[in-house]
C-alpha cells in the first residue's frame, strides 16, 4: 500500500528501493498492492512501452486551457489568432510560467498527478519545471535522461498535456517505443567529457548514437495524436520528440511538467563526468510549494542546501534555452 511519501509495500520497494517501481527488475512478478486497475494498467504500459496516456484528472482543465491561452499567446510574438498565418516563426515556448500563471503552476502541481507518479515510482514526486507551447517544437529525438538526470538514476519523468486536439498536420509530439529499456547514452559511452562544457550543446552530441541504436532495434517514431485534456507520461530514458510541421498555419498547444522524486541527486548529465564526481548539481525548488529541494542521498543532503535562486549552471541553461528557436517538447 503506498503512502502520502510515494513509499509501498512492494517486493521492489525492499529490494530494489533505488530503482523505480515501473523500471524495477522484478516488475513483472509484482502484485502492485494498493493499485486500483488503472493504475496498474498505467504502471503496465510505463514498465513495458515507456509511456502511458490519461485523461488529465482536473475538472476546470477546459477553462485554465483558455485562460493559459489567453494570457500566454501574447508573448510569443506568433500571430495566432490568425488563421491564415504561420505560426511557426517566433519564439516557441515560455519556460517556468508557473511562476506568474496561476493556472499552469495548478497543472504542474495538481494533487492526483503527484498522487499517481509517487505511486508509479515509489518516491514522492515533485514538479520542477514548466514548458508551454503554441506550436510545435519539430525537436529530433532525444531522451531527457541527458538534461535531467538523478542518482539513484529514472528517478525522473515528463507530462505532457494536449491543450487542443492534435492532428498530424500539426506536427504532433511522437515517441519511440521500449526505448526507455536502452542503456542511458552517457558521455562516457560516447566517449565525452561534459564537465565544464557549458557552452556546448546539451543534445546534439548524442543524436547519432540514438539514431544508431533506433535502427539496430528495428524502431520508428510514433506520433502521439493527442486529444484536448490527454497526457502523456514518459519516462526518463524514453526517446521522444516533435514530428514535422506540415501545415505551418496550425496550432499545437502544449504543457510540459518535469518531475523529480525526492531523495535523489538531481543534476545535468550533458555537462557532467560521473566516473570523475564531476557534477553539473541543479539546485532546484519544488513548483509545487516553492520550497527549496535540497540534493540527497540515502537522506543525506550532499553539498549546500539550494536557495529558490537557481545556481550558475541553471541560469547558463535557461538563458541558452532562452536564445534557442527550437527546443523540448
Amino acid at each position: 500500500m503506498s503512502d502520502a511519501t510515494g513509499s509501498s509495500d512492494t517486493k521492489s520497494a525492499a529490494l530494489f528501493p533505488g530503482v523505480p517501481l515501473i523500471e524495477s527488475p522484478i516488475f513483472d512478478n509484482e502484485d502492485l498492492p494498493g493499485f486500483t486497475e488503472k493504475e496498474r494498467q498505467l504502471a503496465r504500459q510505463l514498465n513495458s512501452d515507456g509511456f502511458a496516456v490519461l485523461d488529465f484528472p482536473d475538472p476546470d482543465i477546459d477553462a485554465r486551457i483558455e485562460r493559459i491561452k489567453r494570457n500566454l499567446g501574447p508573448g510569443f510574438g506568433i500571430p495566432l489568432e490568425d488563421p491564415a498565418a504561420d505560426k511557426t516563426k517566433g519564439e516557441r515556448r515560455v519556460q517556468d510560467a508557473w511562476q506568474t500563471d496561476a493556472d499552469v503552476h495548478a497543472i504542474a502541481s495538481n494533487p492526483a498527478i503527484l498522487d499517481l507518479l509517487s505511486k508509479l515510482y515509489g518516491r514522492r514526486a515533485f514538479p520542477f519545471q514548466t514548458l508551454n507551447f503554441p506550436v510545435g517544437t519539430q525537436q529530433a529525438a532525444h531522451a531527457d535522461s541527458v538534461h535531467f538526470s538523478s542518482l539513484p538514476e529514472r528517478f525522473m519523468c515528463g507530462v505532457w498535456l494536449a491543450m487542443e486536439d492534435i492532428t498530424a498536420e500539426a506536427g504532433p509530439l511522437f515517441y519511440v517505443r521500449g526505448s526507455h529499456r536502452w542503456p542511458i547514452v552517457s558521455n562516457a559511452m560516447i566517449g565525452r567529457r561534459g564537465y565544464g562544457s557549458e557552452l556546448g550543446s546539451a543534445q546534439a552530441p548524442y543524436s547519432d548514437a540514438w539514431a544508431a541504436m533506433c535502427k539496430a532495434h528495428g524502431k520508428v517514431e510514433e506520433p502521439f495524436l493527442a486529444r484536448k485534456g490527454q497526457a502523456l507520461i514518459w519516462c526518463a530514458n524514453l526517446l521522444h520528440g516533435g514530428s514535422r510541421q506540415s501545415d505551418p498555419k496550425l496550432t499545437r498547444w502544449s504543457q510540459v511538467t518535469h518531475y523529480f522524486f525526492d531523495d535523489c541527486i538531481y543534476y545535468t548529465p550533458a555537462f557532467s563526468d560521473e566516473s570523475l564526481g564531476r557534477l553539473a548539481l541543479r539546485d532546484l525548488v519544488s513548483v509545487e510549494d516553492r520550497q527549496p529541494k535540497p540534493n540527497t542521498y540515502l537522506g543525506e543532503t550532499i553539498g549546500n542546501a539550494p536557495t529558490a535562486k537557481t545556481n550558475m549552471v541553471s541560469r547558463l541553461l535557461g538563458n541558452r534555452s532562452k536564445k534557442r528557436k527550437a527546443s523540448k517538447d
